[in-house]
């Protein structure tokens, strides 16, 4: 409860720092010392002390599984502002209200980490995106960013219909929001109705719409590449791994799959490779590296989805560690991204000459993100993959999986190709040395990881 009230506080805080604060610099400064206050008031909700013992009547339900993600998402914004703070302050006139928008969005994100019911599922959703509706079309004079700010509104606007109405079919067909209800569901052929069924269904869909899951992941590469690319990389990473929390809390029922009225693993499986197909082989006839990450955000969330088809503790674990793993080395490109002139494959040509830390920072991203080991992509991964050995079957998925694995090594080892392997100036704008130590020590962070991925997942076993 302590991240939901103060992420909220906050954010109105922030709100009314515009009046009195006219330094645009000191809005980042502002909004850090607030995500170090945010972070250490959810750990300590962690281990016990809660500042606001509020009743919740069972619609919210915190565990260490929630509690954990939330500082994962925390910690990542605090990276996020760090690194890429300066470059929010480009995106427009309307600084302090940017910072505002994205403490109203990880108010979203913790509630969805801790939602019990479907009434607060539906909350969190919208908490969550109306404020990222906002943030795409944040750069008013840019008729692209215009545009992915409606498209993604109207597409959201589809989805939530979609989700209401499901919810209101489960209503219907089980007479109660809360999650228990609904798992019971899942776990017996006897007393299932039509609109239980439906109302899953209807769930399904929206929820593969939140995380940009194929067949309804058409929205994604116009809106990542029409947004401005500093927001891009918060919309990438934290808000998505927030509905993979969302998503597996919601469908999160240990059944045998010959025990439910659908076969929900079948019908994971033919989402996953369909996200994992779609989201690969469009990412490597990419021209412009900004479209190719938004592509690959579609590949990666077909790994995430992974722990949707295993349903147990291994892909409880991974799905925390790739959050981590994902978010860290995304947000680390896009902060490179944010520096080069040409956003092109192009423009990466000779960036090792001119710019040779970021590029071995840029390098170790993208490494990261292809699950090369010594980075904590790798174990993101395997945590995923062998989620479903786990399962006892399924032995093809994973194959499935490891082809599309090195089908998206191609994609992100041209971008090191060119830094490293092909004549060009690699264009910059002006790098502070600030940044450059930041980008390191992001880059260090994950290969700690990749090393020891237990230095995180013990913390989930505090």
């Amino acid at each position: 409860m302590n991240a939901i009230i103060l992420s909220a506080i906050w954010g109105v805080v922030m709100m009314f720092s515009s009046v009195l604060v006219k330094n645009k610099g000191a809005f980042r400064h502002i909004a850090a010392l607030g995500l170090l206050v945010l972070l250490a008031a959810n750990i300590c909700d962690s281990y016990g002390p809660s500042f606001f013992p509020i009743n919740t009547h069972d619609m919210l339900r915190f565990d260490s599984f929630g509690l954990f993600f939330n500082s994962i998402a925390i910690a990542s914004t605090l990276i996020f502002v760090l690194l890429s703070g300066k470059d929010i302050e480009k995106a427009g006139s309307y600084v302090a209200e940017y910072f505002v928008l994205i403490f109203f969005v990880l108010c979203g994100v913790c509630i969805l980490s801790s939602f019990n019911t479907l009434l607060m599922l539906f909350l969190g959703i919208e908490i969550l995106s109306i404020p990222l509706y906002i943030l795409t079309g944040s750069d008013k004079r840019n008729l692209k960013s215009n545009e992915a700010a409606l498209k993604y509104f109207l597409m959201g606007s589809f989805s939530t219909g979609i989700m209401l109405m499901g919810i209101a079919l489960v209503y219907g067909g089980t007479g109660s929001f809360q999650l228990e209800v609904i798992r019971s569901v899942f776990g017996s052929y006897k007393g299932v109705s039509f609109l239980e069924v439906t109302g899953l269904l209807f769930l399904l869909v929206a929820m593969c719409f939140k995380v940009s899951a194929a067949p309804f992941h058409f929205w994604t590469p116009d809106v990542y590449d029409g947004a401005p690319a500093v927001f891009t990389s918060f919309m990438a990473t934290i808000v998505k791994a927030a509905g993979f929390i969302a998503f597996l809390k919601l469908f999160d029922a240990r059944v045998a799959d010959t025990s439910t009225a659908v076969n929900w693993k079948m019908l994971f499986c033919i989402i996953i490779i369909s996200t994992l197909l779609i989201g690969n082989i469009t990412a490597v006839f990419q021209q412009s590296v900004k479209r190719m990450l938004a592509y690959s955000s579609i590949a990666q969330a077909g790994f995430m989805l992974f722990a949707l088809f295993s349903l147990n503790d291994f892909a409880r674990e991974g799905l925390l560690l790739y959050a981590a793993a994902y978010s860290l080395a995304t947000i680390g490109i896009f902060a490179i991204l944010l520096k080069m002139k040409d956003y092109t494959f192009e423009g990466f040509n000779g960036l090792a000459k001119k710019q040779p830390l970021l590029a071995a920072a840029n390098t170790v991203f993208l490494l990261s993100l292809a699950g090369i080991p010594l980075t904590a992509g790798f174990f993101a991964k395997y945590y995923m993959l062998a989620s479903v050995v786990k399962t006892g079957g399924y032995t093809w998925m994973v194959v499935v999986g490891v082809l599309f694995a090195a089908v998206s090594a191609y994609y992100y080892f041209r971008v090191i190709q060119a830094m490293y392997f092909k004549d060009g100036e690699g264009r910059t704008e002006e790098v502070s040395g600030s940044f450059k130590i930041g980008v390191a020590l992001l880059a260090g962070l994950i290969i700690l990881f990749g090393i020891q991925p237990q230095a995180l997942l013990n913390w989930f076993y505090f």
